[in-house]
């Protein structure tokens, strides 16, 4: 009986709540990194150098950096059904207005504030699914949640390289029409979030009374448990400075400049060897197909077994040899295969990674803490693109700067291998007081 409650709420909150925000990651992600699409001909209509590109591109990550905590908070204290709708309607406006930059410092206070406008969105979610997945379901929750990334790569890349095939219509270039037609939905989601998202269980009257209650006591039990546990976090400035959150931070940097620099110059980076902006698309968007199949496989096992390091070390350094192997690559095939080993890498690691905060952050803590994580994290989005396209102009080509990004891959594997044994060093020192 009590299993069967369990399987029928876990359906439920799978079928209610993840497609919807899967929807709006979706949206998300296609306004963050259309800009490589539209960089195949809005850099030269407004004289953007490699440099200029890669700054503005990355420059998104600044303004997420310093506004994801205070978002986060916010979004804690007032709810996420509020908070979320306002941050979609005011990043759909921003990424419309992206349409009508005229030079490079228009591009970059658009891209900054396009960053302001999201932040808080990602964790915000993230917070989200931790008050109301059960420990056992969370990482799966996070990976279809998550894989709405490369779903929005493989669908949208081409719809991005369809656009921008377009003739100009109102005396709108084809990078304008692309910032104005992919921003839309983000507006239009943000007013359904309004009516559609259900703040918390207790307020979730599409669950039955004796669902509701069980949920509500199960994640009640699961926050009393981690309360008992040694180094469980709660508080918001003590989240903060404890270093398990800095590391995770440091982890999600690799996976974020790997990302994001997939993002921002795979287009570019496929479109040198001559092919049209759909057949870039196309190709672009073909590893993130395979990348949601690893992505979902590998939470699923990850859940399955209760483990999370190599679930993690894995995967990064699986992308890190795909960067390098990119490096290396001269032709078209080899790039995309390339690709397929990043996208496989980066977004099987996603998942499990993001499991591992709600082992020891609750309340503000976990506001806090996961949303230090992600901004910090996501400077890695910053740094990577910014990397390639200055090598770019110092070297004449990519590998130098997919080299870097691949390093930065490699440390996040050797801080979850570290992460992990410290976590074990203080678990048998606890165990070890509890014995005398």
């Amino acid at each position: 009986m009590q299993a069967e409650l369990e399987s029928r709420v876990a359906r439920k909150l799978m079928w209610r709540i993840i497609p919807f925000v899967m929807l709006l990651y979706f949206v998300s992600f296609l306004d963050r990194v259309n800009v490589g699409f539209a960089a195949m001909t809005m850099n030269k209509a407004i004289g953007l150098s490699p440099t200029a590109f890669g700054l503005g591109g990355g420059l998104f990550f600044i303004g997420y950096f310093l506004f994801e905590v205070p978002s986060n908070l916010i979004l804690h204290r007032v709810g996420a059904r509020l908070w979320i709708a306002r941050v979609m309607v005011t990043w759909g406006i921003v990424s419309a207005a992206s349409a009508f930059v005229t030079g490079p410092t228009s591009f970059y206070v658009l891209r900054f504030v396009l960053g302001v406008a999201e932040a808080g969105f990602f964790p915000g979610i993230i917070l989200y699914l931790s008050l109301w997945f059960p420990a056992k379901q969370r990482a799966a929750a996070a990976a279809w949640f998550m894989a709405a990334a490369p779903i929005s790569t493989a669908i949208g890349s081409p719809l991005s390289g369809a656009i921008m095939q377009m003739p100009p219509m109102f005396g709108l270039a084809d990078w304008q029409l692309l910032y104005i037609i992919e921003a839309l939905p983000a507006v239009v989601l943000g007013f359904v979030v309004l009516k559609f998202l259900t703040d918390t269980p207790n307020k979730a009257h599409w669950l039955q009374d004796d669902e509701r209650a069980w949920l509500i006591a199960k994640l009640k039990s699961e926050a009393d448990e981690r309360k008992g546990h040694a180094g469980h976090t709660a508080g918001a400035l003590s989240a903060l400075r404890d270093p398990r959150v800095l590391a995770l931070a440091l982890i999600y940097f690799g996976t974020s400049a790997g990302l994001y620099t997939l993002g921002l110059w795979a287009p570019l980076i496929v479109r040198q060897f001559g092919f049209s902006a759909l057949q870039t698309g196309l190709l672009t968007g073909i590893p993130s197909i395979l990348a949601v199949i690893a992505m979902v496989l590998w939470a699923r096992h990850s859940d399955r077994t209760e483990e999370r390091t190599w679930h993690v070390v894995i995967p990064c350094a699986l992308a890190c040899v795909g960067f390098v192997f990119a490096g290396q690559a001269g032709t078209a095939l080899l790039i995309v295969l390339a690709l397929v080993v990043v996208n496989v890498g980066i977004s099987a690691a996603k998942a499990p990674l993001w499991a591992m905060p709600s082992k020891f952050l609750s309340g503000a803590g976990a506001a806090a803490g996961i949303a230090m994580i992600n901004s910090v994290g996501n400077l890695g989005g910053f740094v990577g693109p910014f990397a390639i396209g200055w090598l770019k102009n110092v070297t004449g080509g990519y590998s130098a700067g997919l080299y870097v990004v691949g390093a930065t891959l490699a440390v996040s594997a050797a801080v979850t291998l570290l992460l992990s044994r410290k976590a074990a060093q203080q678990t048998a020192t606890v165990c070890v007081r509890h014995d005398h």
